[in-house]
């Protein structure tokens, strides 16, 4: 996300402006996405909601069992993310989106450390092998950015061939034949945010103490060092900086959510490095923080614009269960509940513009509050689908109950149950059919980033394909992995 409207400007090029979460899928209309995007209900689990999944009881055995089947089948989509190109070499990252989403072979570096991440909350020999794989990728953009030698990461890389829309081929994978890395420039995802770097920081951070190997620790030095340099402002609000677009030229705003993640991002590099400077650059994030909370309404701000004033709206869910997570501050607790009132979702084949199939529904959050007064008679971008409101934003929905159960007050428990079953459900019965790289995905694999196309408020869309990062984050969050705890 974001963090404030506008911020998604990170590219190059004339036209829609793409954040690192933003999913337009040029050219694929409604009609494609109903009918690629959803899946029909399997026989034994149609109709199965959270009151039936209560029912049964999440300490019994038939309960555990299938929690555990859907996280095995959950790390089988993460694995084909990463394997789905292996005439292109070893050097890799995994693919961010099904086919179907038309964004070809894109892999979102954000995706990709959430994936680092999720294959280490796994504790197997084989989630550790992958996690190290995608470190050691990350790593090489930083040596081998075609551009820059500054320890940057762009928004997102090509990581296989694909044909574009225009006709022309594009025959590399991740690793271009002279040994740069095939940077995203179809998209013109070649900007470089503070957010995407800090959560590659994260992740290399925590392959540096799980494995002990220094040059990943070097590497989320190197993040943290671009980010001082690139990010720190004197503004009155204080915090870091979005970033750069693809001409290097800073953005100007300020996001809750990126100080979010440098808060974790900085506290782990004072841990890991025992230099207090990290310390200092921390304090300077959190007190950004201080300064986006609305202590009336017991929730977070987006951000600022201008270094100067806060902008109010939309406001985002992320920055309610992200700073909960990194901060750990029974003062600001309240803002989990105001996203589980406030942004409380409900999906079902009778909403208006939902591809839910029937007899099927699915609870959640939806992405921001803007979400919730889209306007349902327009599509949401050129040539893609009218929103439903009442989409559910999967991965939202996954780092909620992640902080339900970190809070672990009364009921959170239960609620974050009830949340985890529901994107179950979905990856259970949604997204059937889709590939990744032209190979079909294991079946009932994977989660999809939202129920039915759901307007974010910030420029751009969610939809019903698969996504690695909402799967990620659904697999910490069953596991109760926190990843923002430095």
């Amino acid at each position: 996300m974001n963090g404030m409207t506008g911020v998604n400007r990170m590219t190059d090029r004339q036209g829609p402006a793409l954040s690192r979460r933003a999913l337009i899928g040029a050219g694929l209309g409604a009609a494609v996405l109903t009918a690629a995007g959803v899946g029909s209900a399997h026989a034994d689990a149609a109709g199965v909601g959270p009151a039936q999944a209560d029912a049964a009881g999440a300490g019994s055995v038939g309960a555990r069992a299938r929690a555990t089947s859907a996280q095995r089948r959950g790390h089988a989509f993460l694995a084909a993310t990463m394997d789905a190109y292996p005439d292109h070499g070893g050097i890799r990252l995994a693919q961010s989106y099904a086919d179907q989403a038309g964004l070809f072979s894109t892999a979102f570096t954000y995706d990709n450390a959430l994936a680092v991440l999720a294959h280490l909350a796994a504790r197997t020999a084989d989630g550790r092998a992958r996690a190290v794989v995608l470190g050691d990728a990350l790593l090489y953009a930083q040596e081998h950015d075609p551009a820059h030698d500054d320890g940057r990461l762009r928004q997102a890389y090509n990581v296989g061939p694909y044909t574009f829309y225009d006709g022309s081929l594009q025959p590399d994978g991740f690793v271009r034949a002279d040994g740069s890395v095939n940077v995203g420039t179809q998209f013109g995802f070649t900007g470089t945010a503070v957010g995407d770097m800090a959560w590659a920081g994260i992740a290399l951070s925590v392959l540096a103490g799980r494995t002990g190997e220094r040059r990943f620790l070097a590497g989320a030095v190197r993040i943290g060092e671009w980010i001082e340099r690139n990010g720190r402002t004197d503004e009155p609000l204080g915090g870091y900086k979005f970033g750069v677009d693809g001409a290097n030229q800073k953005l100007p705003f300020t996001s809750t959510e990126h100080n979010t993640d440098l808060v974790c991002l900085f506290g782990r590099l004072a841990r890991l490095t025992g230099d207090g400077v990290w310390l200092e650059r921390r304090a300077r994030a959190r007190a950004f923080l201080h300064h986006m909370w609305e202590a009336d309404g017991g929730f977070f701000y987006t951000g600022t614009n201008d270094g100067v004033t806060v902008n109010k709206s939309p406001i985002p869910e992320d920055t309610q269960t992200w700073t909960y997570l990194a901060l750990d501050s029974r003062s600001h607790a309240r803002s989990l509940d105001w996203a589980a009132r406030e942004l409380a979702v409900l999906d079902h084949a009778e909403r208006r513009n939902s591809t839910v199939p029937a007899g099927q529904s699915y609870e959640g959050v939806t992405f921001s509050s803007a979400g919730l007064l889209a306007n349902e008679d327009a599509p949401i971008a050129d040539s893609q689908p009218k929103p439903d409101r009442n989409g559910v934003w999967f991965e939202g929905t996954a780092h909620l109950a992640l902080a339900l159960r970190e809070r672990h007050g009364r009921g959170d428990e239960a609620r974050a149950r009830r949340l985890i079953d529901s994107i179950e459900r979905a990856q259970d019965l949604l997204g059937a059919g889709q590939t990744v790289g032209g190979r079909a995905l294991p079946e009932r694999s994977g989660v999809v980033s939202a129920s039915s196309p759901l307007d974010t408020g910030f420029g751009f869309g969610y939809y019903p394909y698969r996504h690695l990062g909402a799967t990620a984050w659904y697999l910490m969050a069953a596991v109760r992995s926190n990843p923002l705890r430095a």
